[in-house]
């Protein structure tokens, strides 16, 4: 232990220095801290869906959708690098903030792209957008039949070879905590969710002819609520 400490005191005393020099140099431009910088740029993004960029699968989907867009928070880097962007959210104070953003970031796009509704009646054409964004939205179902008129509104606008991005409260971790494994429960956060189970999400992707393209991934927030990602694939018509 006592070894490893002394080689790496050098490389100590030399980032102190540097460290020194950076704040004592007034020729030195200052750098922004690295969250600042990184806010910049891609604002209060989903993390996952963050990582759905660094997997390339924003390469060449130009025309995104952020269905229950909110404030814009997932859109502020797609509206920075020319993106043709859309949002939907049923609260008009958000899609007038959201309008702002774009007349912003993104002047060029119609103040029209962003658009006061819900996700069952999109006002979009059929195949409009090659992905579709839907963040902490569909947990928000009031019964079966509900998320599934949301789930088909977006999946109707979104044309083949897009990605279905979603995030969305479940019962994966939590079984033995709530009232059921599906539909409209209490979660132990004290708010009221609808959730899904793993079965129900496969049954949906087999439902649409959709690719699944990462396993489904849930975060378990210390048993209080369960936050699943789930990624599709529109399929090409056979």
């Amino acid at each position: 232990m006592n070894k490893l400490r002394d080689n790496t005191e050098p490389l100590r005393l030399a980032l102190d220095r540097h460290s020194s020099a950076v704040r004592m140099d007034p020729a030195l431009p200052l750098l922004p801290l690295p969250s600042a910088e990184i806010r910049s740029w891609f604002g209060e993004i989903d993390i996952y869906l963050f990582d759905q960029i660094i997997k390339g699968r924003f390469d060449h989907r130009r025309r995104v959708l952020d269905a229950g867009c909110g404030d814009g928070r997932n859109l502020i880097y797609f509206l920075r690098r020319g993106f043709t962007c859309f949002g939907v959210d049923e609260n008009a104070a958000a899609i007038e903030h959201v309008r702002g953003v774009a007349a912003t970031l993104a002047p060029a796009l119609s103040p029209l792209n962003f658009h006061v509704g819900d996700l069952e009646h999109l006002p979009w054409d059929d195949h409009t957008v090659d992905a579709v964004i839907c963040s902490a939205v569909l947990h928000f179902a009031v019964d079966d039949a509900h998320f599934g008129r949301m789930l088909q509104g977006m999946w109707r606008v979104l044309a083949p070879g897009g990605l279905f991005f979603a995030r969305l409260a479940s019962s994966i971790g939590l079984e033995s905590r709530i009232q059921r494994v599906r539909g409209r429960v209490d979660l132990p956060d004290g708010s009221e969710r609808f959730v899904v189970d793993e079965p129900m999400l496969l049954q949906w992707a087999e439902r649409l002819g959709a690719q699944m393209l990462d396993p489904i991934k849930t975060t378990n927030v210390q048993y209080q609520r369960c936050m699943t990602t789930w990624c599709l694939l529109k399929s090409a018509p056979a």
